[in-house]
């Protein structure tokens, strides 16, 4: 059973570095023979190929490359080193779980006035859905320079864009969880003579569970994207956006490719931690693995 799961998977990811090698000598080939012109020598194909793998500012750095600078900035630095990319990580990270947790809270509480009032069902969806057409890139710096202006700097700033982003899927999923129940549940509760917070806590909110954890999955992924974009405007010098800037700046392709197979990682080991979580909570209160 976990061969099965794991065979494809390791498929998968091995056909993805074959391609990104092929992709690093394609591109990186150019700069070779533009140099091996320059010097009035001709170069074999060999030479090339050995040559792409080891540039210093290749246009694409090889998977080796990109392994052996993640090695290097975790393992071979101190986490308190600001060249270690735990401690950019950890930066990233902290806003990371604030806007999250920010949004998280915002989402359920939109989606409970939702479902419970009409109202704010016909007036306040529509500006939730139309919000997040706006592109991310261009409010974070209107946040970022509105913030600043009245003193709110740092951990805040980055965790409010986050929160922008991460609050409209567990808002969506909490609504469509929230009138989950079947009318002839809410039918039976009416009969009990039951209220409206006794439909709520012992009906809505236990069925909207699984809709939950599947939009928190979502929306720890993308706060995560939010978090770094909110690094960006601000030229920060800490956290994964921070080394994407630096890099960017000197040339360093090396080093962005792994603040961004970093961020990945990241990415990944929030969403089974929401999952897992998710999955456990669902079978302790009984509920089925196909109702997720």
């Amino acid at each position: 059973m976990i061969r099965a799961r794991i065979l494809p998977v390791l498929t998968i990811v091995a056909a993805i570095i074959a391609i990104w090698y092929a992709a690093a000598v394609l591109l990186n080939a150019p700069f070779e023979r533009d140099q091996a012109r320059r010097a009035g020598s001709d170069i074999a194909f060999s030479q090339i190929l050995t040559n792409t793998m080891a540039q210093e500012r290749p246009v694409l750095p090889a998977p080796h490359q990109v392994a052996a600078e993640i090695w290097d900035t975790t393992v071979n630095k101190k986490i308190t080193s600001k060249r270690s990319l735990v401690y950019h990580g950890w930066i990233t990270l902290s806003a990371t779980l604030l806007g999250f947790v920010m949004g998280t809270v915002l989402g359920i509480l939109l989606a409970v006035g939702i479902v419970h009032s009409r109202v704010l069902d016909k007036s306040l969806m529509p500006w939730i859905i139309t919000s997040q057409t706006i592109p991310i890139l261009a409010i974070a710096p209107m946040i970022i320079v509105v913030l600043n202006s009245v003193g709110v700097t740092g951990l805040v700033p980055k965790a409010l864009i986050s929160t922008y982003l991460s609050f409209f899927p567990v808002a969506v999923g909490m609504v469509k969880g929230l009138r989950s129940p079947e009318a002839m549940h809410l039918d039976l509760m009416k009969t009990y003579n039951s209220s409206r917070s006794d439909v709520f806590w012992k009906l809505r909110w236990p069925s909207s569970v699984p809709f939950l954890f599947a939009s928190m999955k979502v929306a720890i992924a993308i706060s995560l994207v939010g978090a770094i974009v909110g690094e960006l405007p601000t030229g920060a010098v800490a956290g994964l956006g921070a080394r994407l800037l630096a890099g960017s700046y000197y040339g360093q392709t090396v080093q962005i490719w792994s603040a961004l197979i970093a961020a990945a990682a990241m990415a990944a080991v929030l969403v089974t931690i929401v999952g897992m979580t998710g999955a456990w909570l669902n079978r302790r209160m009984g509920i089925r693995e196909a109702a997720q």
